[in-house]
């Protein structure tokens, strides 16, 4: 099997594209697969994780020569508003073109169900669903990062925190707000800001957030990161998946959710707190029982359980079964 497994807008794209690009390669790695990460057409299969106009020039002309053309449906205009400047205009129109590109596809994967209920309406076209995954390695020896971390950034246990891209989408007020209600408790968000991407009011957000509410920017290691935070808080209004919350169960971590469709593979009081609000309060009352050690410990535990079947050994024989389909 020969794969020309291509990312388009490689060196520009971070966040959790970058980082479900990086899993794939890392499962192909495992299996008896050999890719190029060149848009290649005299491949067994075209493989393209972000349709962007080059991705479509190549998708065009793989079909014409019948080579499979297999797509990650990363990308929605549900989930692209709210995200950086401008984006809510040009969410509007990258449906139209989303629909068009997805549409020569010969096969969709999709990181979970969710996103294959959205994208089904996109285009008619085959589509299965295959989580990011959770590179378990990436995470080893976190633990020995706590103190240095928590030290950097005047951290007091228990550590409220988020990983990822600082964006409105992904609950920032919520996050910023819920912080201001417990002023008692540290609150930190690890990721890039991007400042100049962003709109007025996430930078308003992020400025006028109150003095228990940091904003690291960008980190170098990340581990740092689930080594001082405590408590996961994830209120996203809009995910496809969410690899970080994956990272943070598999660190053990027990996570504060908004109640959305995409999550709803999580238990409610088992693996996860989940809060039906647009507001703050009912997180605000999540975040006061994770006080407790004990619940704390359990809501982790279980989260750490749970997280193993999306590991990257689990996944990566879901690609070798539909490269295998599609040829």
């Amino acid at each position: 099997m020969n794969v020309s497994h291509y990312f388009e807008f490689e060196e520009h794209v971070t966040g959790g594209i970058r980082e479900s690009v990086a899993h794939q390669r890392k499962m192909l790695d495992r299996l008896d697969v050999t890719y190029t990460t060149e848009p290649r057409l005299d491949v067994d299969v075209f493989h393209c994780n972000l349709m962007g106009p080059q991705s479509v020039w190549y998708a065009r002309r793989a079909r014409s020569r019948g080579v499979p053309v297999v797509a990650n449906t990363h990308v929605t205009a549900e989930d692209f508003g709210d995200s950086f400047r401008f984006t809510n205009a040009l969410a509007k129109l990258l449906r139209p073109y989303l629909e068009r590109a997805y549409g020569l596809a010969d096969a969709l994967v999709c990181p979970s169900a969710y996103n294959q209920d959205l994208i089904e309406s996109y285009a008619d076209v085959p589509t299965t669903v295959i989580s990011n995954g959770v590179d378990v390695e990436k995470l080893e020896g976190f633990e020995s990062l706590e103190e240095t971390y928590r030290e950097r950034y005047d951290l007091e246990p228990p550590v409220v925190f988020l990983v990822g891209h600082v964006i409105k989408r992904k609950g920032l007020e919520t996050f910023v707000e819920t912080a201001r209600r417990l002023p008692d408790v540290d609150f930190v968000w690890f990721g890039p800001i991007d400042r100049s991407l962003k709109g007025r009011e996430t930078l308003r957000l992020v400025d006028d957030a109150p003095s228990n509410c940091t904003f690291t920017g960008y980190v170098e290691d990340i581990r740092g990161a689930f080594a001082a935070g405590d408590v996961f808080f994830f209120p996203t209004h809009e995910e496809n998946e969410g690899i970080a919350l994956l990272e943070a169960m598999a660190a053990g971590k027990p996570v504060v959710v908004r109640d959305i469709e995409t999550f709803s593979w999580l238990e409610d009081g088992e693996d996860c707190l989940k809060v039906d609000a647009d507001g703050t309060e009912g997180f605000e009352t999540a975040i006061e029982r994770l006080r407790d050690p004990d619940v704390r410990q359990r809501l982790g535990d279980n989260a750490a359980s749970r997280s193993e079947a999306f590991s990257l050994s689990e996944v990566a024989g879901r690609y070798e079964t539909l490269y295998a389909e599609v040829t």
